[in-house]
């Protein structure tokens, strides 16, 4: 459609174009003629029939309205036109449809020439030049106009089909992946245009998906695990007693079943809170002081090593006390269960954050597995195997709090043992401590 207006604009330009300058020449050929039946006036020599330079019919009247000589269209017929110029004014025209002795619309000139024995009239006529100036021309445009847009359709129809050949084969393959095999890639063109772009794109996201679905798959096969590994516990430990009941110390077993219970309720209760995390639900989010919660989390618990504090007083982070709770339980619990002989808890603020500080003076971690203890259900060596205590996810429900807060959980380097360094965002001005 825009390349058939662009066309049709393009034609009616010409064709006004043409009909100017027709209109033009017509005009300068009529100018032409009554320049000569002036010197023919003048001179009064006056040939029987006038020669006409072109397709124009002339007539010369005497000033008592006698033609004296005319061309051959109008020789012998009466005067063409019946007006003449006003006053002063020594040209008028008019379109005369048709003038005597004539066929058709004609413009028609009438000229006065003033001489000593009166005014002389000299009638010039030619066709009308229509709108369209020349009906050849106005063929050959309609034709190069439908020829152009045909072949503009064209070329688009196709470049259009290549550019959306990429998009059909995207949309097959990504209607083609499930969850069985979303290992599958969206094809990307060689082309680095939106499209490619697109495809990079949404490759991306899958890359992203196929490695959140493997994590949720060993996430879910551990969680499993570790949930059935209590339940077998209890049942062989129920069906011992059952099978021998005389010979059962019923409250050991008592015991023995409450605490294989009590470890399958933190882990589900761990579970539950992951997943409350990782759906990113909003936190209450309050300034708080982290001595006010850090200290009374050391008063409550009865560790066998020894704790020093360096708590600075009004340090402030916008946060959820609750979870804050429950981040801090988690980082002394482990190094209650790893450290030697002492653990070092601090507080303290600078420029952009606070810093809270667990170091336990246990063996330590290795560099390069700092990150694997926050991964969910991950094993380490016996020395951290979390099967001396918690449920195995607690370091990795301490980092979720932290980024949850925008924060950081991360260890750090210590010249003995094992340093967890948390950083929250702060929220409002260090005191004095």
């Amino acid at each position: 459609m825009l390349a058939a207006l662009v066309c049709a604009i393009v034609g009616m330009l010409v064709i006004v174009d043409v009909h100017n300058r027709e209109v033009h020449d017509r005009q300068a050929q009529i100018t032409e003629s009554i320049d000569r039946m002036q010197n023919h006036i003048k001179q009064r020599a006056f040939p029987s029939t006038l020669a006409p330079s072109g397709d124009e019919a002339v007539q010369v009247l005497n000033p008592q309205g006698q033609i004296v000589t005319a061309t051959r269209q109008v020789a012998g017929k009466p005067p063409m036109a019946a007006f003449k110029p006003v006053g002063d004014r020594l040209r008028t025209k008019r379109t005369l449809c048709p003038p005597a002795g004539l066929e058709g619309c004609m413009t028609v000139v009438a000229y006065k020439i003033s001489q000593p024995d009166g005014e002389w009239m000299v009638y010039a006529a030619l066709p009308v030049v229509p709108w369209y100036a020349d009906s050849t021309l106005v063929i050959f445009l309609a034709v190069m106009t439908l020829l152009i847009t045909a072949m503009m359709t064209m070329g688009v129809y196709r470049a259009v089909g290549r550019t959306l050949a990429p998009i059909e084969a995207i949309r097959a393959e990504m209607d083609e992946i499930t969850a069985t095999d979303i290992h599958r890639r969206v094809p990307v063109p060689t082309s680095q245009d939106e499209i490619g772009i697109l495809a990079t794109s949404v490759n991306t996201t899958l890359n992203r998906l196929d490695t959140a679905y493997s994590q949720l798959r060993r996430f879910t096969a551990d969680a499993s695990h570790e949930v059935r590994s209590p339940l077998t516990a209890i049942r062989a430990q129920v069906e011992e007693a059952l099978m021998y009941p005389n010979d059962t110390d019923w409250p050991q077993m008592g015991q023995a079943v409450l605490a294989a219970t009590e470890r399958l309720q933190e882990l589900v209760n761990d579970l539950l809170l992951l997943a409350r995390l990782d759906a990113g639900a909003a936190l209450p989010l309050v300034p708080t002081d982290l001595t006010s919660i850090v200290e009374p989390e050391l008063d409550r618990r009865t560790s066998a090593v020894t704790v020093i504090r360096d708590l600075q007083q009004g340090v402030l982070a916008r946060c959820d006390p609750e979870r804050i709770t429950r981040l801090l339980s988690n980082l002394l619990d482990n190094a209650e269960r790893h450290a030697t002989s002492q653990i070092k808890v601090s507080v303290r603020g600078d420029e952009d954050s606070v810093v809270v500080e667990v170091t336990d003076d246990g063996a330590g971690i290795h560099a390069e597995a700092r990150e694997m203890v926050f991964k969910r259900f991950t094993r380490l060596d016996t020395a951290r195997d979390r099967d001396a205590g918690g449920s195995g996810l607690g370091l990795a429900i301490a980092r979720q709090i932290a980024e949850v807060h925008g924060g950081t959980l991360t260890i750090e380097d210590s010249e003995q043992g094992t340093r967890f360094v948390l950083r929250l965002p702060r929220g409002g001005p260090t005191g004095a401590g």
